[in-house]
């Protein structure tokens, strides 16, 4: 009878664990983040600054900060009310951002102005600059708060940004038309996706310098469908998950060997990617088929696809 009081308290115990955790998805052309279970149940739908793209939280998880490239806006959304409690004013067509290591400063790509800018989140302020190349997108600051890395899709390159001094000190050149950055190997790579190179560029955070080059293939599609953009590393760090857009797959990478592994069929331009913090599910954003696909990494099988607003862009769990 003991044994299974104790089992039922740890059923219970999962069940409400499972009911409280969320997937928040944001949705390009609804200004709106939609929330779901971890299983993909729609819950609710959180009003936003128009057109959400790039999300974070911030350090408790409490707080979501999104970008909102038609607002020209970094929303601040309360996790626990589910509303947007204010925002930051940007520069024109802001895209994806990076948040400072004390969670004081946003660096954020200004798309149509060719910038890095840096806003001060308590004063909502802009602070500095910092001339990139065209469209600049993916931003990434060092774990020490000193450097920034900001992609150029027109210059294919990434610029290496001394925040101390506000000046590009480096530009790595990589693939064609770089987007996002995932940190690995304990800090001591950074990876690159290229979306028209069909390739992810590796580059050394020692000396700033690409060390290795990825190629993707999919059987049946031409190189130039695709496109990889969104990527997420799991928990353990062996394995990368990088989205494969319109080749509408997801493909894992083994972070050592540098070498592709399963592929996953998902909806219709896979880009963005999350993992849930256990490492267990992969949720995946398919921004022409607006849906979210939930994939098993174990065995490396879709489990489902739900429906989510239009043109769904980046997924944050909170577990």
């Amino acid at each position: 009878m003991l044994q299974l009081t104790r089992l039922a308290l740890a059923t219970l115990t999962l069940l409400a664990t499972a009911a409280s955790a969320q997937v928040f998805v944001s949705s390009e052309k609804d200004h709106k983040i939609y929330v779901f279970d971890t299983q993909g149940k729609a819950t609710s739908a959180i009003d936003t600054c128009k057109r959400p793209r790039h999300m974070m939280f911030n350090a408790d998880r409490s707080t979501i900060y999104v970008c909102c490239g038609d607002s020209n806006q970094l929303g601040v959304v309360d996790v626990a009310s589910g509303k947007m409690t204010g925002t930051v004013p940007l520069g024109d067509s802001p895209e994806i951002f990076d948040l400072s290591p004390d969670g004081k400063t946003v660096y954020v790509s200004i798309e149509d102005e060719n910038v890095m800018a840096a806003y001060d989140l308590a004063t909502r302020k802009p602070l500095f600059t910092v001339k990139t190349g065209g469209e600049p997108e993916g931003v990434l600051v060092t774990p020490d708060g000193k450097f920034a890395y900001v992609t150029s899709e027109v210059a294919n390159v990434v610029h290496y940004i001394d925040l101390g001094s506000r000046k590009v000190v480096k530009n790595i050149k990589v693939g064609k038309r770089p987007r996002r950055f995932v940190l690995a190997d304990g800090g001591n790579e950074l990876w690159v996706t290229n979306e028209l190179d069909a390739s992810v560029s590796v580059v050394s955070t020692r000396d700033q310098s690409v060390k290795a080059t990825i190629k993707f293939a999919v059987q049946g599609m031409r190189e130039a469908d695709i496109t990889p953009v969104g990527m997420t590393l799991s928990p353990d760090g062996k394995t990368m998950w990088v989205g494969l857009g319109k080749a509408n797959h997801v493909t894992e990478v083994d972070v050592a060997s540098k070498k592709p592994g399963r592929q996953v069929l998902v909806g219709k331009r896979a880009w963005g990617l999350t993992l849930h913090p256990d490492g267990k599910t992969l949720y995946v954003s398919n921004g022409l088929s607006d849906d979210m696909t939930l994939v098993d990494t174990a065995s490396a099988k879709a489990i489902r696809t739900v429906a989510v607003g239009r043109v769904p862009h980046s997924i944050l769990v909170k577990p």
